[in-house]
This record gives structure tokens, sequence and C-alpha cells, in this order.
């Protein structure tokens, strides 16, 4: 019996870490009978949460939504509707906002590189804050001089975190002044200083460090002019192991921001953590084969579809059989597989699974941000279908 119970407790953790929420399985089960598998589901009702948690918890900070993080206009114009700005950064970005009748007022420009065509098109859009990190892109700028003002991107590289962003975009700290230097003798206004400590960031302490260094530079160039410090992104979310609460992220932050001057507007661009939580995936079974020692599960979509983001985005989305097993019936290690031909295409290698059949359902979380952003038509496979859930929770919360 002792052995049951242990058996039990290596099921409940490795395959069924809480998957389904709030969420119904008969009622998944009816959506993907209906509307066919993959589908990816985006729930409004926790991307209003993520959102609101957020707020409350960085209560200086205004919020500018990364769209690239997920694009799905339900989502911006919902966000948008709960008085949300926009980071963007390219014309597309743009004219999914103008399709949605949203305008520039919130809006942010980050992309430190642009062609001047860019540039012209957002100033047209309406922008007004556009982000530089270096002298080639400043000078870009002269034209528009009148137009538009300018925040710095510095860089702070961040070892800790899962991506790190100031590898490839940011200038160093003691280039800052030769950057302002340049612009006022060119008259291009500077507004502020952003910075991006990295994506998926476990610790708050880089943005701490980084908050407190901008807060220098503020003060040893007092007659700048400073209005604007953007300090990015990088709130964590819990795919396969635990993370700390957006309160007990966020509380240095906020300590770090009390000294900032009341004058300066403080901005975030928050992608992963409003977009991540707020979609699952349902799959199907589409093949399977015994292969050594191990049962192969080829399911219909895979790191060539919404779970790119294992290979672009280095996340591990946790996922599990949507069917309820008799565990008595034995566990067996076992590896997934996407559909496509590329041998890559392998979800995961090392999973402990019931026997299942083909046709069975597989529900993945946590797959809202950085994944259909990334998605292919590897082999010509459709990607995947996307419903969103408009706050009916009815249609899937009930007790099974």
């Amino acid at each position: 019996m002792s052995n049951l119970i242990q058996l039990k407790a290596h099921f409940a953790e490795q395959v069924y870490p809480d998957q389904l929420g709030n969420y119904s399985r008969k009622k998944l089960t009816k959506i993907a009978a209906e509307h066919g598998t993959p589908t990816v589901i985006i729930d409004q009702d926790v991307i209003t949460s993520q959102y609101q948690s957020l707020v409350a918890a960085l209560p200086k900070v205004k919020m500018r939504y990364a769209i690239k993080a997920l694009s799905n206009p339900d989502v911006i114009n919902h966000l948008h509707g709960l008085g949300c700005g926009f980071d963007l950064a390219t014309q597309g970005e743009i004219e999914l906002l103008k399709s949605l009748s949203i305008d520039a007022t919130h809006c942010i420009h980050t992309h430190p590189i642009k062609k001047e065509t860019e540039i012209r098109q957002a100033i047209e859009f309406g922008c007004r804050y556009f982000v530089v990190d270096n002298s080639h892109e400043l000078d870009k700028f002269k034209a528009f001089k009148d137009q538009v003002e300018l925040l710095i991107r510095v860089s702070f590289r961040n070892q800790d975190a899962v991506v790190d962003l100031s590898r490839k975009f940011g200038c160093e700290l003691t280039k800052v002044p030769a950057l302002v230097d340049q612009a006022q003798h060119s008259g291009i206004r500077i507004a502020g200083l952003s910075f991006h400590v990295g994506s998926q960031v476990p610790a708050p302490y880089a943005h701490v460090n980084a908050i407190e260094q901008c807060l220098d530079v503020f003060k040893t160039m007092p007659n700048v002019g400073w209005k604007i410090l953007d300090i990015g992104g990088g709130f964590p979310i819990e795919y396969n192991g635990p993370c700390p609460t957006i309160e007990e992220f966020c509380q240095p932050i906020n300590d770090a921001l009390q000294q900032v001057d009341d004058s300066i507007e403080i901005l975030a661009e928050p992608g992963r953590f409003i977009a991540g939580p707020s979609a699952i995936q349902l799959l199907s079974v589409v093949g399977m084969a015994q292969r050594g020692e191990r049962t192969w599960y080829y399911l219909d979509d895979g790191v060539y579809g919404v779970l790119s983001g294992q290979m672009f985005d280095h996340a591990k989305y946790p996922i599990s059989p949507l069917q309820e097993y008799d565990l008595t019936r034995g566990l067996h290690p076992s590896v997934l597989a996407g559909p496509t031909c590329d041998s890559i295409d392998v979800i995961d290698e090392d999973i402990v699974l019931p026997e299942l059949a083909i046709g069975d359902l597989f529900i993945a979380t946590q797959v809202g941000a950085y994944t259909m952003a990334s998605s292919t038509e590897f082999n010509l496979y459709p990607k995947s279908k996307i419903l969103w859930l408009s706050g009916k929770k009815e249609l899937l919360t009930a007790t099974d």
C-alpha cells in the first residue's frame, strides 16, 4: 500500500502539477471535440488578474505592455480597456494598434535600432518617445528633433536572467554623458533613461541596482531635464519551478523607486507576466511507437508550433494528459514529440506517463508569452487555433 501512495505522489508531481486550475476537464474535452486540436485558449480573466496584480504591486509605475509577447488583438483591446499603454517596436505593431483604433497617447517606441522610414512612420502614428543606445542611432533623429524626445537605453548585464537582454542592446553607463552631449549639440531632447535587466528574472536585485545607478546619472546631470525612467520588464512567472510572488518580487523595487523624484514618470514594459499565464493549449496524441524502453507519443503540435518557446524562449511548459487515469495500472518512461518530420521536434524526452492511446488529449499551460509569436508552419502544418475566452467563466469552470 505504501508503494502505491508513493507512486501516486510521484505521478502527481511529474504529470499533474495542478495544470487545470479552475478549468473543467469535461468542458475542455468538449472544446477539443468541437474545435479540434491543437487549440489555444486565451483567458481574459487571467489577463485582467495579471495586469491588476502588477499595477497593485508597482503603484508608482505606469504599464506599457510589450506587444511582442502576445499580439493577439483581443488581448491588446482588453488591456487598452483596462488603461494599459503599450511598448511597441515595429510598424507591424503600429498597424495592429491602428486597426483597433488605439492611438499613440500612451505608447513608447522602444526598439533601439530603426530604419529612418520606421521612425517617420512611428511619428506619423503619433509616437513622441523613442529609445536609442548609440551615437549612430541618435544621428537618425536630427531630422525629427522638433517632434521627438529620446530615452537612452543603458546596459545592465544580468547573468541570473534566463535571457540576458543587455547583450544585444544598451550602452554602458560611462557612455551616457557623451550621448547626452551629442544630443544637446544636435538640438535633440533627452527625456530619460531606460533599461531591461533580462527576461524571467529570478530576483529583483538587478532592477534595484539599475534603478539606483540611473538615479545617480539623474543627480550628476541635473541640467538635462530628466522626466522618464523606464524600468523594463523581466517580472517572472512560474513554469515548472517556484518563483516569488509578484508582491514579493516588487517590494525591493518599490523601495528603490521611493527615491525617484515625483516629477519623473516611471514606466515598465511587462510582457511575459501578463501574457504567459493567460493561455492553455489542448493537444491530441496522433501516433505512438515503442522505441527501446520508452513509449513515444506524437502530438499534433510541438516545438515548431506553440511550444516553440522551448527553442527560442528557454521556457519549458507544464504539460500533462487531460484525462484522469487509473494509477494502479502503472507508469512508464515516455517521450513526447511534435508532429513534424524534423527529429529536433521533441517536447519532453524524460516524462513518466500512464499507458495512453491515439486520440487522448494533453493540456499545456503557461503558453501565452512568446509562443504564438514564434510559432511556424514548418512542414506546412497549420498553426494552432486560438480561442478568446471573454470573461464567460461558465464555459469552463465547474466541478467535474
